[in-house]
């Protein structure tokens, strides 16, 4: 099941852009796009140094993001509207690239599951609407459509890689080289996409101490369980 996103309504985002422009992460802006096959999943990393992992982690996680799920991409002519990035679900990421010239965009979802044939017609294309899915195999991904809306999907590593946009929007070509160039950012991406973490800000899961070791998980109320 998609589960909603905690992020900024697409439709405020051209009037948002028109003043306060686009970043480039991942050299989406008026540049081609790298990869051979959309069944590759696209490369790791970027074409600059590599970004620290703590670093990484430490500003995903403090907008509530899985290091893991952080992506960027390339596509000619489109570029990150930074007031789109953020979590998707429980950890996942999803940002948005724009178009200032033609004002077209697209979503970049990244979300734990995978996708299969059994699944694929249940799961829905970008944020759900209702609509039936049609789902076609492509490599080791999936070109996908529902309604107005379709999507190119690339399970990878415990999650899935999805690029979105309307049907009048971006065509397949442009959904598929994005598909095709998505990967971890690399340093200077990693700048540009996230902000830095507040100073003090945990960069590992905060372990609670009234959780028993063993048994059904159920807190422990016990006075002193908690120190």
């Amino acid at each position: 099941m998609i589960r909603a996103a905690r992020v900024l309504p697409l439709l405020l985002l051209p009037l948002l852009l028109v003043s306060c422009g686009t970043e480039e992460a991942g050299a989406g802006a008026d540049t081609g796009a790298a990869g051979a096959d959309a069944g590759t999943g696209g490369t790791d990393k970027g074409t600059g140094s590599p970004a620290d992992p703590a670093e990484l982690a430490a500003r995903a996680r403090a907008l509530g993001i899985a290091p893991e799920h952080v992506y960027v991409t390339e596509a000619p002519g489109f570029a990150v509207a930074q007031q789109s990035v953020g979590v998707f679900g429980g950890d996942g990421f999803h940002t948005a690239y724009f178009s200032q010239k033609t004002h077209a965009q697209f979503e970049l979802f990244v979300d734990r599951g995978t996708l299969t044939a059994e699944n694929c017609p249940k799961t829905q294309v970008g944020q759900g609407s209702g609509e039936a899915v049609t789902c076609e195999r492509d490599g080791d991904g999936w070109y996908r459509k529902a309604g107005g809306r379709h999507e190119y999907a690339v399970p990878r590593d415990g999650h899935v890689i999805r690029l979105v946009g309307d049907a009048n929007g971006p065509d397949r070509a442009v959904l598929r080289a994005a598909a095709e160039a998505a990967h971890h950012p690399d340093a200077a991406e990693l700048t540009a996409l996230l902000p830095p973490a507040p100073e003090g800000a945990a960069t590992e899961p905060v372990e609670r101490g009234d959780l028993p070791p063993v048994g059904d998980g159920a807190p422990d109320n016990e006075v002193g369980a908690s120190g």
